[in-house]
């Protein structure tokens, strides 16, 4: 039985801030930034949004109600949860209408538990093959104004449809996986911007994934010729092409240039929206399918995710024939090109505004975000969520 990725939906912020602008304003280079890192443009995230209103957004034009009624699982991953207890899974629940007779909860483990969520969805099918799990992976990266990382920040959502016989991607059974407690990245519970060690981080990245193509090779007997394309947990974009030129190195050459061009489109978006912690691999994996003219069914690609602190895994899927390539790359770059440009003094405002410590009662201005799902505020400690449209 083939289980896999039937549908995906993306959304993000409808703000950015264009990083030429951002880096002449920091007083560097903008070929640090463009080229360096490889990001041309950065998600700001008002407060009118965060993960349970971007998941929401990603989701809805994404289910059909035959859909929300066979979602017998809702899994959600992210490190910028809402609430210390309830999970972000049960306020989508709600907000698009999924049937009640469903299991909803939160994953945690930094960027990895959006592939936690898909590989939990594989083995739940495996077991109800009627079903449908409903995977989300929904974050906002901060890492603070005039910081390090703060090109490094963006944020968005994926939500992936995992069934039975998939139209995007069915997943292969084969894995392997590497973890050990690593401080490269963390968030202290009372801090909104995380802490990470960037070149120490991107060293165990690169380990990380050789010690599982190296693992995955020697289990399941495979190379670089049975791939088209492997593509990357890209926290910018300049990361996945260390990786994968860490592995070229390694392979000494013995590649097919087609896993290269591949790459490339694979990180056209990450590079247009920044990092989506959990979602980010998620959309390596839109940009690959919305922008690749070369994949056909039953070709296989490699997919690496990356959590810090650390958990790696990489593991494989193979195309199937109802690929949407036009109809995602219009999603995706309608929704891109709609996206309203910030000032960088402005974006500097949304950002303080989002991340200042929220009051018992408030009301947040959601007059410029015309996005179907957004937060209006908080009344008594309780999130006041909106369907606007």
């Amino acid at each position: 039985m083939n289980i896999g990725i039937d549908k995906i939906g993306f959304y993000t912020s409808p703000f950015f801030v264009d990083l030429s602008e951002l880096a002449n304003a920091r007083g560097v280079d903008p070929n640090k930034y463009l080229i360096g890192i490889g990001q041309k443009k950065q998600a700001v995230i008002p407060p009118s949004q965060d993960v349970v209103t971007m998941a929401a957004n990603a989701a809805d034009s994404m289910l059909s109600k035959e859909d929300k009624k066979k979602i017998d699982l809702i899994i959600f991953g992210t490190e910028t949860g809402v609430d210390n207890s309830k999970s972000a899974a049960i306020y989508i629940q709600s907000l698009l209408g999924i049937s009640n007779n469903a299991r909803a909860f939160e994953i945690k483990q930094a960027c990895y538990g959006g592939t936690a969520g898909v590989q939990m969805a594989i083995d739940h099918i495996r077991s109800h093959p009627d079903s449908k799990v409903l995977v989300l992976a929904a974050d906002i990266a901060r890492y603070g104004l005039k910081t390090p990382g703060e090109v490094t920040q963006g944020g968005g959502a994926i939500s992936m449809l995992i069934s039975k016989d998939p139209r995007i991607l069915a997943i292969n059974t084969s894995s392997t996986f590497f973890s050990k407690n690593i401080m490269d990245f963390w968030r202290p519970i009372q801090k909104k911007e995380a802490i990470v060690d960037g070149h120490y981080s991107t060293d165990i990245y690169i380990d990380f994934f050789l010690k599982t193509w190296s693992r995955y090779q020697k289990l399941y007997g495979q190379n670089l010729n049975n791939f088209k394309a492997i593509i990357f947990h890209l926290p910018f974009s300049k990361m996945g092409k260390k990786a994968l030129n860490a592995l070229f190195a390694k392979e000494s050459g013995q590649y097919d240039l087609e896993i290269k061009r591949n790459f490339d489109f694979s990180k056209i978006y990450s590079s247009l929206v920044g990092n989506l912690y959990t979602g980010s691999l998620y959309l390596s994996l839109v940009s690959l399918l919305a922008n690749s003219n070369s994949l056909k069914k039953g070709d296989q690609i490699g997919l690496f995710s990356y959590g810090s602190g650390a958990q790696g895994e990489f593991y494989t899927g193979k195309i199937q024939s109802s690929v949407p390539n036009l109809q995602l790359k219009n999603n995706v770059e309608s929704l891109l090109n709609s996206r309203t440009k910030l000032s960088v003094p402005n974006y500097e405002k949304i950002y303080r505004d989002g991340i200042r410590a929220d009051s018992e009662n408030i009301d947040y201005d959601i007059s410029s975000d015309h996005s179907k799902y957004v937060l209006s505020g908080r009344k008594q400690n309780q999130l006041k969520y909106l369907k606007q449209k």
